[in-house]
């Protein structure tokens, strides 16, 4: 375990030493930028900001390799990452080569770390292929949620901070040290970024970063969820509600609206938080991750107890859901 320690810290170190770089560069040389003048529904920023802190985690994260398990999962983090990083440069990625990306990411994930649910608790149990579909989809939905939620400063990275701290709580608790290394050496890494992230935002995640911390988290719930009947698939669930919830919400409303589920808007929950609680950018991580917290981290208590964590997350939704009606409302 003392090892470790030190290989935390250069990860931490080796993250924070990145992100300025790429600070520098991206000012310097007009890479990777995030102009605050782009029309679009997202856009809370008020300064050009560079779009690559993705960059400095995915560096970082290769202290995976002196990790048991890390080399297995450092290809598929990085065709990951590359699934988003080509969108923060060129911004002309097409949604189908991304998608492409997105699934042999998910699918090397599978196959070279064997996670697959096939348990999905309540005496419910899939085949193995079907088991694999279900975690390929379950890694690709999370990625884009992650990136979904990555809209204020902070806000996407504490959210991942915390899901992870809950994973290495139950990691712990099933004695998978190996899991609890990777855990460890990710959130080295996210810590760094969030530094130059919060509150001030002198660097953004992006599309690579997003996606990378949404399949981090999928890939370490499914993990658990799938190698240990101690942990239930319906608490991987419920601790990853928030980014989940926001995108099945979205769908849903935007389909009774006859828009797009694709087509981006300003009516997602940390936006309308922005826009009629807080009218502040870091104010409104902090509500949305207080708020959030509670939920993530109080179900490692019964991770074991399907119908517990069943319950936590109905709880959860129709908060969300009545919370998120009084601001359409207020708003309209």
């Amino acid at each position: 375990m003392g090892d470790m320690w030190w290989i935390a810290l250069g990860t931490f170190m080796v993250s924070l030493s990145i992100q300025y770089i790429v600070i520098k560069i991206s000012h310097k040389y007009s890479f990777f930028m995030d102009l605050h003048t782009d029309e679009k529904p997202q856009n809370f920023h008020t300064d050009t900001t560079p779009r690559a802190g993705g960059v400095g985690i995915i560096i970082s994260m290769f202290f995976l390799l002196f990790t048991v398990l890390g080399w297995k999962m450092l290809l598929s983090l990085i065709l990951a990452f590359l699934s988003g990083i080509f969108e923060d440069f060129h911004h002309s990625i097409k949604p189908k080569i991304r998608l492409i990306l997105q699934f042999i990411a998910a699918l090397s994930s599978v196959v070279l770390t064997d996670s697959v649910v096939t348990y999905l608790g309540f005496d419910f149990t899939l085949s193995y292929d079907i088991g694999v579909a279900l975690s390929i989809f379950a890694i690709i939905g999370m990625m884009n949620a992650i990136n979904i939620i990555d809209g204020f400063n902070g806000l996407a990275s504490s959210i991942v901070t915390l899901i992870l701290l809950s994973f290495g709580i139950v990691a712990y608790q099933v004695g998978d040290s190996e899991i609890l290394d990777i855990i460890t050496i990710a959130i080295s890494s996210i810590f760094a970024f969030f530094l130059f992230n919060f509150p001030k935002g002198k660097i953004f995640l992006g599309d690579g970063g997003a996606y990378l911390l949404g399949f981090i988290v999928a890939t370490i719930g499914i993990s658990l969820a799938g190698h240990y009947e101690k942990v239930s698939p319906w608490f991987v669930l419920t601790i990853l509600i928030y980014p989940v919830w926001e995108v099945i919400f979205s769908i849903i409303r935007k389909l009774i609206a006859h828009r797009s589920p694709l087509e981006p808007d300003s009516l997602h929950m940390h936006m309308l938080v922005y826009k009629n609680i807080t009218h502040n950018n870091s104010l409104t991580s902090i509500v949305i991750v207080t708020s959030s917290a509670p939920f993530i981290l109080i179900p490692t208590l019964y991770a074991n107890n399907s119908i517990a964590n069943f319950e936590t997350m109905m709880v959860y939704i129709v908060l969300y859901t009545f919370i998120y009606l009084y601001l359409v409302r207020r708003e309209g």
